[in-house]
């Protein structure tokens, strides 16, 4: 006791390794902690689109849409029902060959006609975007500008092969595609989030 008190540098020596010590903690502490919160709240990807990709994911959309699905299984219906009813001999071959010709037509207008109409029409496919998901809302980005949505402005997602599917309203959605993450965990995280965020 009587060293210590003899030498007061010694202790003020000390004292201020061990604050500094202390403060550094302090701050790695809260640098770690606000680097997991921004990692948990915040998720920013940078895409461009893939045309047979996109097509695809139109073709996907069309052929859920609850109005196309029944018309699909009305047309199924009566040309099976016309191919049995010709192979009796009831009807005329041309009472089959129409119900096959609207199948026919039906099923090129949804699977080629209309995506690649829109896909054409939409300057959207053609850029790039750099996209932010964040705790409140998701900000979009590209060359020309930015827009935001709160995550209410959503009605719901839907997941295709390549996308999720970000629903305004029925008609209208945002494509966001799958590859624009860095890795399966980001997807499953991405996903975790619109489930959270998006009630259907």
């Amino acid at each position: 006791m009587d060293d210590i008190s003899k030498n007061p540098d010694d202790i003020l020596k000390k004292f201020s390794a061990g604050y500094m010590k202390i403060n550094c903690y302090c701050l790695g502490f809260l640098h770690h902690r606000f680097f997991i919160f921004v990692t948990l709240l915040l998720m920013t990807i940078h895409f461009g689109y893939n045309k047979k990709q996109v097509i695809q994911a139109l073709r996907y959309h069309f052929l859920t849409r609850p109005e196309i699905k029944i018309l699909l299984i009305l047309i199924n219906v009566f040309t099976i029902m016309s191919a049995v009813l010709f192979a009796f001999n009831e009807i005329q071959p041309l009472a089959f060959l129409v119900f096959s010709l609207m199948w026919f037509i039906l099923l090129v207008t949804i699977w080629r006609i209309l995506p690649r109409s829109i896909y054409r029409k939409a300057q959207t496919f053609q850029d790039h975007f750099s996209m932010e998901l964040a705790e409140e809302q998701i900000i979009l980005e590209n060359n020309r500008g930015s827009k935001s949505w709160s995550w209410k402005a959503f009605s719901k997602f839907v997941e295709s092969p390549y996308f999720f599917h970000l629903y305004f309203d029925s008609r209208s959605f945002f494509l966001v595609p799958k590859d624009a993450f860095k890795n399966i965990p980001e997807i499953q995280e991405a996903r975790k989030l619109l489930k959270e965020k998006i009630k259907k």
